[in-house]
């Protein structure tokens, strides 16, 4: 059991809030830190695990396996995800409809956990802007959402500020605003070293700051779903009480079962629901929703220029590697074939004038003179048409192979682009070209660790 010293101000502010419940808190923060998951439905199967109660998708595990050693955590068939956070979902359900097409912005999107959430409640009319101000984080994003497979999403990099001209654009805007961390200290304990009275004020402000500048693109009735991961109520009841008070916004009740362990919060005209380690099977989380009730007049798309079509002969020659589920339209960028959904086809196109788009939809395959070489993305697209492969089935040992990309002896039925699978999920491609087989999997994601393999 480790000991755990609470910076004083932090401790001292929590006795008074928490009283005999205090104890029981500190006791949390000396246990493990527990693992959950959240599968991708459109790739996995529920689990034999606890369920945890507020999602369709998530459960907890009893033990914390070595993720980067397992290929269907690679292939985009779950993500690990704190439990908490997964609470968002209903706050999505209980507010919005999500039957009809939507436009959807999470602000602070990376490392992608909330995004991969959303693109499995989302309708596929729907279009997700999944944005991350930090390039290096972006990237990051840019691969789990590559991973978890949908064509309805952008991933952008762009600050809050690049967003207020789209006024009244998005139906739902996620902010998961950053904060000084409290939640957190059971999993990342340096967080106590940096944690701070000032810089709870400075985080405050800055949340402030970061709503205050999206506001104008939420439509009028639209919903704004604000979460932090910190227990400070200047971070949390005090910026929802300032949204309510400064902007024409209502504070939206959701219905929580009392079995669930969350504590509903209700000052005045404000609702808010936290969650506490010693409560819950997870860490430390705030989460609120306010519905936009001010008129906003919606900014009018205008398409400068349209994204270069693909050809006849192309689209007859792709359309066979997507199942026809969903309606796709492909697009050409440089000699990328990319599929983004018909729906949203025109958005997309408006965004990627007024952001900076580093992804969008799916990539399919490059064009090189005759030929069409199948992108990494497809291969873990929900879409793709396993049928129309020539397919390989590996065991754990050849897929870590693959992943680390390593040269892979197999024993390929013919040559071409072969798609691998693991337990049925596709991983991706390789080139057998007879005498060697080329690993296609992308170098900037294989996996670099060397640490021995157990069965």
């Amino acid at each position: 059991m480790r000991e755990t010293v609470f910076p004083e101000g932090f401790e001292k502010r929590m006795k008074d809030r928490l009283g005999n419940d205090w104890p029981k808190f500190a006791e949390a923060h000396r246990q493990p830190a527990p693992v959950s998951i959240r599968i991708n439905p459109a790739k996995s199967t529920p689990l034999n695990s606890e369920k945890i109660p507020w999602t369709d998708f998530g459960y907890s595990l009893t033990e914390r396996p070595a993720f980067t050693f397992d290929p269907l955590f690679h292939a985009g068939a779950y993500y690990v995800q704190e439990a908490s956070s997964m609470f968002l979902e209903q706050a999505l359900k209980q507010t919005t409809d999500l039957t009809r097409p939507l436009r959807v912005l999470d602000l602070c999107a990376a490392p992608g956990g909330k995004s991969t959430h959303l693109l499995s409640l989302l309708s596929e009319n729907s279009l997700l802007v999944s944005n991350e101000v930090i390039r290096s984080r972006a990237t990051i994003l840019a691969e789990n959402i590559c991973k978890w497979g949908n064509i309805n999403v952008i991933v952008t990099n762009n600050d809050p500020e690049d967003f207020k001209n789209l006024t009244g654009f998005f139906d739902v805007i996620v902010v998961d605003a950053p904060c000084s961390g409290e939640g957190l200290f059971r999993k990342n304990p340096e967080a106590m070293q940096e944690w701070s009275e000032e810089n709870v004020a400075h985080c405050s402000l800055r949340q402030q700051r970061i709503v205050n500048t999206i506001w104008p693109a939420l439509k009028q009735n639209g919903v704004l779903i604000y979460c932090t991961c910190t227990y400070s109520e200047k971070e949390n009841e005090e910026n929802i009480k300032w949204l309510v008070d400064n902007k024409k916004a209502e504070s939206v009740a959701l219905k929580v079962k009392s079995d669930w362990g969350v504590e509903e919060i209700h000052n005045e005209n404000s609702f808010g629901y936290r969650f506490y380690p010693h409560k819950i099977t997870g860490e430390g989380f705030f989460i609120s929703v306010l519905q936009k009730k001010e008129c906003e007049e919606e900014i009018k798309i205008k398409v400068k220029k349209k994204f270069d079509g693909v050809t006849k002969e192309i689209i007859s020659r792709i359309s066979e590697w997507l199942s026809p589920a969903g309606e796709v339209c492909y697009i050409l960028h440089n000699d990328l074939v990319l599929a983004i959904g018909r729906s949203p086809k025109e958005e997309i196109e408006f965004l990627s004038q007024q952001l900076k788009v580093i992804q969008k939809g799916t990539a399919l395959a490059t064009v090189k003179h005759d030929k069409l070489i199948p992108e990494h993305a497809l291969a873990l697209s929900v879409l793709l048409n396993k049928e129309n492969f020539t397919t390989l089935e590996l065991n754990r040992e050849q897929a870590i192979f693959y992943l680390r990309k390593d040269t892979l002896t197999i024993g390929a039925p013919t040559k071409g682009f072969i798609l691998l699978t693991y337990q049925h999920v596709p991983l991706g491609w390789v080139n057998h070209l007879g005498n060697r087989t080329n690993n296609l999997y992308p170098t900037e994601w294989r996996i670099r660790n060397q640490e021995i393999l157990s069965g």
